[in-house]
């Protein structure tokens, strides 16, 4: 009781410190100068509450800093703030001599940035994750144009992967019955398939046939981190616009009741915190709702994604202009610059055969500067274990899916007993664990570069 009392009395006095500073002052914004001196002071603090108040005091100068002024405190940052180098040596030289825990332990202690310690101590006070996941938001929009300011952004990702990491993750089911704030940030957050407004969100909460989880954490309140939307289905999904309308209830695929369902399709999944770009959320949330799943609905025999495919319309368009590629193939992609060329059911069918296999070819073989698959959404589920099953020919023919992904939609499909094999392959090799389906597309994709018929 008495420590509950203490920790609301620190809070109490940063909530009403945080206010003064807020009325107080000439109006006039402070500079990084004076932020800085605020930072060495907390630094240089050793009692509990004053570094409270200091670390208060510090973020509610960064939060009026001008944008230019915000600059100039991550240039410091970056400089004032780093490890000292005579310091690193000379704990490196005593290891060197040693050999011994004590002194690895000192070499690590040099080795840290102070800047690490300095957003400790800034998170002391209440409501400061918060502020610093909003701060780093501030920091990603400066790095295009100010790369040396990477090693901050390094600084910020090694303490969230700690902060945020899964022990304290809280998952929670959203339905109808979820306060009105939260369903609010839903619709606000949605970043894959658009909701227009609250009977759209009403029909994704259906207990029939959807499912809505999502990740909170206790610092950040009722804010998601991250929520994926889940359609329950006869069989494999090939389509998004049914799910969306929800014009599959009832019909083959659909399902009236849940216990009809024999397949779950993640077909949302929407990171909520821009400041916490990087850090895994994913990979946790979707093995977690598998396992919900199983429990409420037993019968459920696949669980899959219906995952769109962005950069692939951008990709095709660079294999138009690619000599390599078959004059016969070119003048074919060339056929997607018509308008509607989705309705021409002749049109279509021509694309149908040199789409898809170069979909494949896209998704398994081409890679970026790591290794890795060059579609960033491939990349999140074949590291989470999941295997590319099926590539769907007009799954999804809104004006954002024609534009991304050339009307394609995916299936990667989640199979319990491969889910480690795949993730380890993945991990150790690159592998993409395919379908035999997908496989064949390959081949064919193989045989359009050689001017072969892809049969």
């Amino acid at each position: 009781m008495n420590m509950t009392f203490l920790q609301e009395m620190f809070q109490s006095i940063t909530h009403r410190d945080a206010l003064l500073r807020s009325r107080q002052g000439d109006g006039t914004p402070p500079d990084h100068r004076r932020l800085l001196d605020a930072c060495q002071r907390l630094l240089a603090s050793d009692g509990e509450a004053s570094s409270i108040a200091l670390a208060s005091r510090a973020l509610g100068m960064y939060q009026r800093l001008e944008p230019e002024e915000r600059l100039r405190f991550f240039e410091r940052l970056a400089s004032d703030f780093a490890a000292e180098p005579t310091e690193i040596d000379a704990a490196y030289a005593r290891y060197a001599e040693q050999r011994d825990n004590d002194s690895l332990e000192v070499l690590f202690e040099a080795c840290e940035p102070r800047r690490q310690e300095l957003i400790r101590r800034l998170n002391l006070t209440s409501g400061g994750t918060v502020e610093l996941v909003q701060m780093r938001v501030d920091l990603l929009g400066l790095l295009r144009e100010h790369p040396e300011l990477s090693a901050i952004d390094a600084d910020f990702a090694h303490l969230f992967g700690s902060w945020f990491n899964r022990g304290f993750l809280m998952l929670k089911r959203i339905d109808w019955d979820t306060p009105a704030s939260i369903l609010e940030k839903i619709i606000r957050y949605e970043a894959v398939h658009e909701i227009r407004d609250w009977n759209d969100l009403r029909r994704r909460l259906d207990a029939r046939d959807r499912r809505c989880f999502a990740f909170f954490h206790p610092a950040i309140g009722n804010d998601p981190l991250i929520f994926v939307e889940v359609a329950l289905h006869r069989g494999l999904p090939d389509q998004i616009q049914p799910i969306l309308s929800g014009e599959s209830v009832g019909k083959d695929s659909g399902v009236e009741e849940p216990e009809e369902a024999d397949t779950a399709a993640f077909f949302g999944i929407s990171n909520c915190q821009a400041g916490l770009r990087g850090i895994s959320f994913g990979n946790f949330l979707i093995k977690q709702v598998v396992q919900e799943l199983k429990q409420e609905l037993p019968q459920l025999k696949h669980f899959v994604t219906l995952s769109p495919v962005p950069g692939f319309s951008q990709w095709l368009a660079e294999q138009r202009e690619d000599e390599a590629l078959p004059e016969a193939v070119r003048e074919t992609l060339d056929e997607m610059q018509a308008p509607d060329w989705h309705e021409d059911p002749e049109r279509a069918k021509r694309l149908k055969a040199v789409v898809k296999p170069l979909a494949a070819r896209y998704l398994v073989d081409e890679k970026n500067a790591r290794g890795l698959p060059l579609n960033p959404v491939a990349r999140f589920h074949l590291g989470n274990g999941a295997e590319l099953h099926r590539i769907n020919w007009l799954g999804d023919v809104s004006a954002k899916g024609l534009k991304q992904g050339a009307g394609l939609m995916v299936n990667y499909l989640y199979v319990l007993d491969d889910i480690e094999r795949n993730h380890e392959n993945y991990t150790a090799n690159a592998t993409v664990a395919r379908s035999s389906g997908v496989k064949d597309l390959v081949r064919k994709a193989r045989k359009l570069a050689k001017g072969e018929t892809a049969k």
